[in-house]
C-alpha cells in the first residue's frame, strides 16, 4: 500500500455492494459494530457483509467514489474486547457507501438525512449516539439503508 493513501482509525464491512466506513473514538465500538453487521448476514437480517479491515483502513478516491482497504498488516484480523484478536473471511476492496460515526455528538433522536466528506467524495452519514451502537445493524435494516 502506498504510503501516499491515507490511513483512518476506523473499521470496515461490505455490507451487500457497498461498504460501511465506521468511525469512532478508541473504545466506541467500532470493532464490536463490524461483527455486528457480520453476524447480522449470518442470521438474515440483512443479505451479506464481511470485513473489509479493522482498526485502521486505507480511504482513497477514484472516479468519484471512496475506496476502502485494510492495513496490510491487519487484513482478516478483528480485536475483540475481552476474547482478544479473531480471523475472519475479509474482502480486499469496497466502495464506500455509508459512514457511520460512533459517539457522535451530534446524533439526533429523529436526524435528517445527513453526509460526510472524505477526501473530497460526498457519503451518506448515521451519526449513532454513544453507547447506542448494538442498535445500529437495526437501524440498518429496519431504515432501508443501502450502502
Amino acid at each position: 500500500m502506498s504510503a501516499e493513501i491515507p490511513t483512518v482509525h476506523a473499521s470496515a464491512v461490505l455490507a451487500g455492494a457497498r461498504a460501511v466506513l465506521i468511525r469512532g473514538p478508541s473504545g466506541a465500538g467500532k470493532s464490536r459494530l463490524a461483527l455486528a453487521l457480520i453476524t447480522a448476514a449470518r442470521t438474515g437480517l440483512i443479505p451479506f457483509a464481511r470485513l473489509i479491515g479493522d482498526d485502521r483502513v486505507h480511504v482513497e478516491p477514484s472516479h468519484g467514489r471512496l475506496l476502502v482497504r485494510p492495513a496490510a498488516t491487519l487484513a482478516g484480523l478483528i480485536e475483540l474486547r475481552g476474547i482478544g484478536i479473531r480471523r475472519l473471511p475479509s474482502e480486499a476492496v469496497g466502495v464506500v457507501g455509508l459512514v457511520i460515526d460512533l459517539a457522535a455528538g451530534d446524533a439526533e433522536r429523529l436526524p435528517p438525512n445527513a453526509e460526510t466528506v472524505i477526501s473530497g467524495i460526498a457519503l451518506p452519514r448515521l451519526g449513532v449516539a454513544a453507547g447506542e451502537d448494538a442498535l445500529a445493524p437495526a437501524l440498518f435494516a429496519l431504515a432501508d439503508i443501502k450502502p
